[in-house]
């Protein structure tokens, strides 16, 4: 009980036209004893005012509810009044481009809607203690970039889509891979074996479905993920 006592509950409300997808994720919410879900709301209205009710700490927010732009709305109205609430945006398919459209508003992250509990749970513990999203880095970097890029607009949510899924060594990687460093040179300042770097490397190009990493690179550095990384590490 002492540290249930000494930790913060979190708040949250879900926005959610869906019943069963609500009631699961209420489900989910209440085995997690930090975290208090304060309310249920079927419409962008609904969460609006339920959100000025109960001023949640985070807030699950469906993109469409009784229409397509309700829950961008609802989005910009809640942060408009609460800016200290956290959005995380709930999607059935990480290439909508509204989900783009709810960073520059302001969200945190996103989530799908089909994710397994725990990483509900921990994108709702990442946004409270404002772990960086790197959803958000990279979102608020490429916007700007989505008209220029508009041949690859698929390619943009799906490439930090990827990049989400690389293990912490395979982002290390990646960076040194596109900073130039030769593959022997990865070896030696990650002390690792040729054939450890080798299978690292298959792993990544897997993961992009790329067959080279020549192929991977440029696409990449187009959506300037060099620059994201480094500001996500504090090296800008």
């Amino acid at each position: 009980m002492s540290n249930a006592s000494s930790t913060p509950m979190i708040k949250v409300l879900i926005v959610e036209d869906d019943p069963l997808i609500s009631k699961r994720y209420q489900m989910i919410l209440s085995k997690d004893e930090q975290i208090e879900c304060v309310g249920r709301a079927s419409s962008g209205y609904e969460g609006t005012m339920l959100a000025a009710l109960h001023k949640p700490d985070i807030v699950l927010m469906d993109i469409e509810l009784e229409d397509k732009q309700a829950g961008l709305r609802a989005t910009e109205e809640i942060l408009n009044y609460l800016p200290g609430v956290k959005v995380v945006i709930l999607t059935v398919c990480e290439t909508d481009d509204t989900v783009f459209r709810a960073f520059e508003l302001g969200a945190t992250n996103y989530l799908l809607k089909n994710m397994p509990a725990d990483a509900i749970l921990q994108a709702i513990k990442d946004a409270y203690y404002d772990l960086p999203a790197l959803h958000s880095n990279i979102a608020g970097k490429i916007t700007r970039e989505f008209k220029r890029i508009k041949t690859t607009e698929d390619s943009l949510m799906h490439n930090f889509y990827i990049l989400t899924t690389l293990t912490p060594t395979e982002l290390e990687v990646l960076e040194l891979l596109m900073q130039d460093y030769s593959r022997q040179e990865i070896c030696k300042l990650r002390h690792v074996e040729p054939s450890t770097l080798k299978s690292q490397i298959n792993s990544i190009l897997k993961k992009f479905n790329k067959s080279s990493v020549q192929e991977t690179l440029p696409v990449l550095r187009e959506l300037h993920i060099p620059e994201i990384l480094a500001q996500r590490k504090g090296k800008l």
